[in-house]
Protein backbone atom coordinates (compact mmCIF):
# COMPACT_ATOMS: atom_id res chain seq x y z
CA UNK A 1 0.00 0.00 0.00
CA UNK A 2 1.12 3.30 -0.55
CA UNK A 3 2.53 5.30 1.78
CA UNK A 4 -0.38 8.73 1.64
CA UNK A 5 2.43 11.05 2.80
CA UNK A 6 4.62 9.98 0.20
CA UNK A 7 6.07 12.81 -2.61
CA UNK A 8 3.55 12.15 -5.39
CA UNK A 9 6.31 13.87 -7.78
CA UNK A 10 9.30 11.02 -6.66
CA UNK A 11 7.76 8.05 -9.55
CA UNK A 12 7.33 10.72 -12.36
CA UNK A 13 10.74 12.12 -11.50
CA UNK A 14 12.15 8.01 -11.64
CA UNK A 15 10.07 7.32 -13.92
CA UNK A 16 12.60 5.73 -16.79
CA UNK A 17 12.42 7.02 -20.08
CA UNK A 18 9.02 6.60 -21.44
CA UNK A 19 6.16 7.52 -19.84
CA UNK A 20 4.64 4.48 -18.56
CA UNK A 21 2.37 4.36 -16.09
CA UNK A 22 2.01 8.21 -16.03
CA UNK A 23 -0.71 8.57 -19.14
CA UNK A 24 -4.02 7.64 -19.21
CA UNK A 25 -4.17 3.59 -19.26
CA UNK A 26 -7.90 3.58 -20.90
CA UNK A 27 -9.67 4.80 -23.68
CA UNK A 28 -8.13 6.23 -27.01
CA UNK A 29 -4.04 6.91 -27.12
CA UNK A 30 -3.38 9.85 -25.15
CA UNK A 31 -2.57 13.05 -27.46
CA UNK A 32 0.63 14.02 -25.93
CA UNK A 33 2.27 12.73 -23.37
CA UNK A 34 4.27 13.10 -20.24
CA UNK A 35 7.41 14.48 -21.29
CA UNK A 36 5.15 16.58 -24.10
CA UNK A 37 3.31 18.22 -20.71
CA UNK A 38 7.21 19.02 -19.10
CA UNK A 39 8.66 20.53 -22.16
CA UNK A 40 5.49 22.59 -22.38
CA UNK A 41 6.25 23.98 -18.96
CA UNK A 42 10.04 24.53 -19.98
CA UNK A 43 9.02 26.36 -22.77
CA UNK A 44 6.53 28.58 -21.05
CA UNK A 45 9.08 29.42 -18.21
CA UNK A 46 11.81 30.14 -20.36
CA UNK A 47 9.75 32.50 -22.51
CA UNK A 48 7.57 34.23 -20.06
CA UNK A 49 8.89 32.93 -16.66
CA UNK A 50 7.68 30.63 -13.61
CA UNK A 51 5.02 32.91 -12.24
CA UNK A 52 3.26 32.45 -15.66
CA UNK A 53 2.79 29.08 -15.78
CA UNK A 54 -0.48 27.10 -14.61
CA UNK A 55 -1.69 24.23 -15.51
CA UNK A 56 -4.93 25.52 -17.11
CA UNK A 57 -2.83 27.76 -19.28
CA UNK A 58 -0.29 24.65 -20.32
CA UNK A 59 -3.12 22.33 -21.19
CA UNK A 60 -4.69 25.15 -23.86
CA UNK A 61 -1.36 25.23 -24.93
CA UNK A 62 -1.44 21.61 -25.65
CA UNK A 63 -4.68 21.20 -26.81
CA UNK A 64 -5.91 18.73 -24.18
CA UNK A 65 -9.20 19.78 -21.60
CA UNK A 66 -8.03 21.47 -18.20
CA UNK A 67 -8.35 18.16 -15.71
CA UNK A 68 -6.92 16.30 -18.77
CA UNK A 69 -3.76 17.78 -17.38
CA UNK A 70 -3.78 16.68 -14.39
CA UNK A 71 -3.73 12.94 -15.48
CA UNK A 72 -0.03 13.22 -16.50
CA UNK A 73 0.94 15.59 -13.72
CA UNK A 74 -0.79 15.59 -9.94
CA UNK A 75 -0.16 19.65 -9.41
CA UNK A 76 1.92 22.39 -10.52
CA UNK A 77 4.30 21.90 -7.81
CA UNK A 78 5.39 18.33 -9.10
CA UNK A 79 5.36 19.55 -12.70
CA UNK A 80 7.94 22.20 -11.84
CA UNK A 81 10.13 19.68 -10.46
CA UNK A 82 9.49 17.73 -13.41
CA UNK A 83 10.89 20.45 -15.33
CA UNK A 84 13.80 21.18 -13.20
CA UNK A 85 15.01 17.35 -13.92
CA UNK A 86 14.34 17.45 -17.44
CA UNK A 87 16.56 20.58 -18.17
CA UNK A 88 19.18 19.44 -16.43
CA UNK A 89 19.36 16.09 -18.53
CA UNK A 90 20.14 18.76 -21.53
CA UNK A 91 23.46 19.93 -19.94
CA UNK A 92 26.55 18.15 -21.96
CA UNK A 93 29.15 17.12 -18.72
CA UNK A 94 31.68 16.31 -20.47
CA UNK A 95 35.04 14.86 -18.77
CA UNK A 96 36.66 16.11 -16.64
CA UNK A 97 40.54 17.84 -17.37
CA UNK A 98 43.51 17.32 -15.45
CA UNK A 99 44.19 20.47 -14.66
CA UNK A 100 42.50 21.07 -11.29
CA UNK A 101 42.07 24.92 -12.04
CA UNK A 102 39.83 24.26 -14.85
CA UNK A 103 38.40 20.97 -13.12
CA UNK A 104 36.84 23.57 -10.47
CA UNK A 105 36.05 26.46 -13.18
CA UNK A 106 34.03 23.97 -15.32
CA UNK A 107 31.85 23.09 -12.42
CA UNK A 108 30.40 26.91 -11.82
CA UNK A 109 30.59 27.50 -15.52
CA UNK A 110 28.45 24.98 -16.33
CA UNK A 111 25.79 25.96 -13.51
CA UNK A 112 26.35 29.18 -15.04
CA UNK A 113 24.95 28.07 -18.39
CA UNK A 114 22.12 26.57 -16.93
CA UNK A 115 21.08 29.28 -14.82
CA UNK A 116 21.44 31.96 -17.63
CA UNK A 117 19.28 29.43 -20.28
CA UNK A 118 16.57 28.58 -17.52
CA UNK A 119 16.71 31.66 -15.00
CA UNK A 120 13.41 30.18 -13.33
CA UNK A 121 15.76 27.86 -12.03
CA UNK A 122 16.75 30.07 -9.75
CA UNK A 123 13.06 30.43 -7.91
CA UNK A 124 13.14 26.78 -7.69
CA UNK A 125 12.57 26.27 -3.53
CA UNK A 126 12.68 22.51 -2.14
CA UNK A 127 15.15 19.65 -1.90
CA UNK A 128 12.64 17.52 -3.98
CA UNK A 129 13.10 19.30 -7.15
CA UNK A 130 16.85 17.91 -6.83
CA UNK A 131 16.50 14.38 -6.34
CA UNK A 132 15.51 12.91 -9.93
CA UNK A 133 17.77 11.05 -12.03
CA UNK A 134 19.38 14.03 -14.02
CA UNK A 135 19.94 15.53 -11.18
CA UNK A 136 21.29 12.90 -9.10
CA UNK A 137 23.37 12.53 -12.28
CA UNK A 138 24.88 16.80 -12.03
CA UNK A 139 25.63 16.34 -8.33
CA UNK A 140 27.91 13.32 -9.21
CA UNK A 141 29.25 14.93 -11.77
CA UNK A 142 30.35 18.10 -9.82
CA UNK A 143 31.39 15.77 -7.43
CA UNK A 144 33.80 13.98 -9.65
CA UNK A 145 35.15 17.10 -10.43
CA UNK A 146 37.00 17.51 -6.58
CA UNK A 147 37.45 13.50 -6.27
CA UNK A 148 40.90 13.17 -5.36
CA UNK A 149 42.09 16.42 -4.78
CA UNK A 150 42.23 15.83 -0.77
CA UNK A 151 38.99 17.27 0.33
CA UNK A 152 37.06 14.91 2.76
CA UNK A 153 33.34 14.29 1.84
CA UNK A 154 32.18 17.30 3.45
CA UNK A 155 34.44 19.84 2.19
CA UNK A 156 33.49 18.25 -1.58
CA UNK A 157 30.21 18.74 -0.99
CA UNK A 158 30.61 22.46 -0.17
CA UNK A 159 32.68 23.04 -2.40
CA UNK A 160 30.68 21.75 -5.08
CA UNK A 161 27.93 24.60 -3.34
CA UNK A 162 30.58 27.22 -3.38
CA UNK A 163 30.97 26.83 -6.88
CA UNK A 164 27.42 26.39 -7.79
CA UNK A 165 26.41 29.44 -5.43
CA UNK A 166 29.26 31.40 -7.32
CA UNK A 167 27.54 30.88 -10.57
CA UNK A 168 23.66 31.45 -9.09
CA UNK A 169 24.51 34.53 -8.01
CA UNK A 170 26.01 36.08 -10.70
CA UNK A 171 22.90 35.09 -13.09
CA UNK A 172 20.48 36.32 -10.30
CA UNK A 173 22.54 39.71 -10.78
CA UNK A 174 21.84 39.73 -14.45
CA UNK A 175 17.97 38.85 -14.26
CA UNK A 176 17.79 41.64 -11.48
CA UNK A 177 19.24 43.98 -14.17
CA UNK A 178 17.12 43.01 -17.29
CA UNK A 179 13.81 42.76 -14.54
CA UNK A 180 14.77 46.32 -14.06
CA UNK A 181 15.03 47.31 -17.57
CA UNK A 182 11.82 45.87 -18.24
CA UNK A 183 10.31 47.68 -15.82
CA UNK A 184 11.46 51.10 -16.79
CA UNK A 185 11.76 50.51 -20.59
CA UNK A 186 14.95 51.53 -20.47
CA UNK A 187 18.80 49.64 -20.17
CA UNK A 188 20.86 50.82 -17.55
CA UNK A 189 23.16 52.92 -20.04
CA UNK A 190 20.02 54.98 -21.15
CA UNK A 191 18.69 54.94 -17.57
CA UNK A 192 22.01 56.84 -16.54
CA UNK A 193 21.71 59.26 -19.53
CA UNK A 194 18.36 60.31 -18.40
CA UNK A 195 18.90 60.65 -14.83
CA UNK A 196 23.00 61.27 -14.56
CA UNK A 197 22.23 65.59 -14.44
CA UNK A 198 19.24 65.45 -12.42
CA UNK A 199 21.79 63.04 -9.76
CA UNK A 200 24.13 65.42 -9.87
CA UNK A 201 21.88 68.16 -8.46
CA UNK A 202 20.55 66.53 -6.11
CA UNK A 203 24.37 65.29 -4.60
CA UNK A 204 25.26 68.58 -5.20
CA UNK A 205 27.17 69.69 -1.91
CA UNK A 206 28.49 65.93 -0.86
CA UNK A 207 31.94 65.16 -1.42
CA UNK A 208 32.16 61.38 -2.61
CA UNK A 209 35.58 60.97 -3.93
CA UNK A 210 36.51 57.20 -3.81
CA UNK A 211 32.72 56.62 -5.10
CA UNK A 212 33.07 59.17 -7.87
CA UNK A 213 36.36 58.01 -8.80
CA UNK A 214 35.79 54.33 -8.83
CA UNK A 215 31.74 54.62 -10.09
CA UNK A 216 33.20 56.45 -13.33
CA UNK A 217 36.00 54.03 -13.89
CA UNK A 218 33.66 51.53 -13.59
CA UNK A 219 30.80 52.75 -15.70
CA UNK A 220 33.18 53.24 -18.56
CA UNK A 221 34.21 49.84 -18.36
CA UNK A 222 30.93 48.61 -17.86
CA UNK A 223 28.75 51.41 -19.73
CA UNK A 224 26.69 50.15 -17.26
CA UNK A 225 25.67 50.46 -13.78
CA UNK A 226 27.27 46.35 -13.62
CA UNK A 227 28.45 43.77 -14.97
CA UNK A 228 27.48 40.80 -13.68
CA UNK A 229 29.20 38.47 -16.32
CA UNK A 230 32.19 40.01 -15.82
CA UNK A 231 32.22 39.61 -11.88
CA UNK A 232 31.07 36.40 -11.83
CA UNK A 233 34.19 35.86 -14.01
CA UNK A 234 36.07 37.93 -11.09
CA UNK A 235 34.60 35.81 -8.57
CA UNK A 236 35.00 32.38 -9.73
CA UNK A 237 38.79 33.15 -10.02
CA UNK A 238 39.06 34.67 -6.45
CA UNK A 239 36.93 31.20 -5.23
CA UNK A 240 39.08 28.75 -6.94
CA UNK A 241 42.46 30.90 -6.10
CA UNK A 242 41.06 30.01 -2.32
CA UNK A 243 40.13 26.53 -3.27
CA UNK A 244 43.58 26.06 -4.57
CA UNK A 245 45.71 27.79 -1.37
CA UNK A 246 43.25 25.53 0.71
CA UNK A 247 44.24 22.12 -1.44
CA UNK A 248 48.16 23.46 -1.18
CA UNK A 249 47.44 22.90 2.95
Amino acid sequence: MTDPTADRALPLLWRGSGAEGAAPRRGPRPKVSIDDVVDAGIEVADAQGLDTLSMRGLAQRLGIGAMTVYTYVPGRDELIVLMTDQVLGRTERPAHPDDTRRRLEAVAEAAYAEYSAHPWLLEVAGLRAWLGPHAADRYEWQLTAVEGLGLDDLEMDRTVALLDGCASSAVRARQEVRLAERSSGLTELQWWEANYELLGELMAGRSYPLAGRVGTAAGEAYQAASDPEGQFRFSLDRIVDGLLVLLDR
